[in-house]
């Protein structure tokens, strides 16, 4: 288990590059972060886009790229032939660009590239929370709106597959609410109850689950036990289920955006994890994503 990024990108570091597709990459803050994990040879990009767009940003960037360039017409285009390369095992794993979440979703999911499985696509953000000093795993900020409960049992499904590449092997599941005891007037508690008895009888394979948690009380000892909290995971949580994308939007921002948090997001379920950060993303926060698909990426080929 990694204590924070930057073991996990020493981690990428050191392991052969594998071959990064980025669709519709002529965008600074994209290239940027493609040039540091290409400096780092934790990848060997392959770029797909408008071809004169790419050349410009990457003279911005000072990035003196040897490697493959694929023209794309549009966005539809690039994403269609990024998810074409991983499909014909030209790239390992792909990369969203500036570009819409809905357009290269769509090629990850045509049939014909044979990469979907019956699995529902979430979103996984790995965030280090440097006052705790502890990485935890934060789903699903970007893609479920209003998740049902099989929906939840997938979304962390997803989270601890991503959990275990990084060496966690059972990790401690808190479905946040605002509140820890049972309210039929709050449905997402409801979920969580049911979740934790589905994970007790092994319904949710190689985790421990628990909750209602609220924030504070699924990542911090000291507050659990401020509050008289018994609960195997409470203050130790490594996966924070949260209850639709609204509450998960807000998390990240605050956690990310306000407070500069280190983190790294993938989109799982499919047969390769994609990179997709927000399009307001650092150049740091995608890079550090792309190191972490690299991982992902190993452990699927390695199991």
């Amino acid at each position: 288990m990694f204590e924070n990024i930057d073991e996990l990108i020493e981690a990428a570091k050191s392991e052969p590059a594998l071959k990064l597709a980025v669709a519709a990459a002529g965008d600074k803050v994209v290239l940027e972060s493609v040039k540091k994990a290409d400096d780092a040879g934790i990848v060997d990009p392959i770029l797909v886009g408008d071809q004169q767009k790419i050349k410009d940003n990457l003279q911005k960037v000072n990035y003196d790229f040897s490697g493959e360039i694929i023209h794309a017409d549009n966005d539809k285009q690039a994403a269609t032939k990024s998810i074409e390369l991983i499909a014909e095992g030209k790239a390992d794993y792909p990369m969203k660009g500036l570009i819409s979440t809905k357009v290269i979703l769509q090629a990850l999911l045509n049939k014909s590239y044979g990469l979907r499985q019956d699995r529902l696509l979430s979103l996984v953000t790995m965030m280090y929370l440097e006052k705790e000093d502890k990485i935890v795993f934060m789903t699903d900020g970007g893609m479920n709106i209003n998740p049902d409960l099989n929906d939840k049992k997938e979304i962390i499904a997803n989270a601890a597959e991503m959990a275990k590449a990084v060496g966690i092997n059972k990790p401690k599941v808190a479905p946040l609410a605002a509140v820890e005891k049972v309210n039929p007037a709050m449905p997402c508690t409801l979920d969580a109850a049911t979740l934790s008895k589905m994970g007790d009888r092994g319904q949710i394979a190689n985790t421990e689950i628990d909750g209602p948690l609220a924030f504070d009380n699924a990542v911090s000892l000291e507050a659990a036990e401020h509050k008289g909290i018994e609960s195997p995971v409470a203050g130790k949580a490594d996966i924070l289920l949260v209850p639709d994308i609204e509450a998960g939007n807000i998390l990240y921002k605050a956690l990310v955006f306000y407070a500069g948090l280190p983190s790294a997001s993938l989109v799982l379920g499919a047969k390769v994890p994609m990179v997709l950060t927000s399009r307001a993303d650092s150049a740091t926060t995608k890079f550090n994503s792309i190191a972490l698909g690299k991982l992902v990426t190993m452990g699927y080929k390695n199991n």
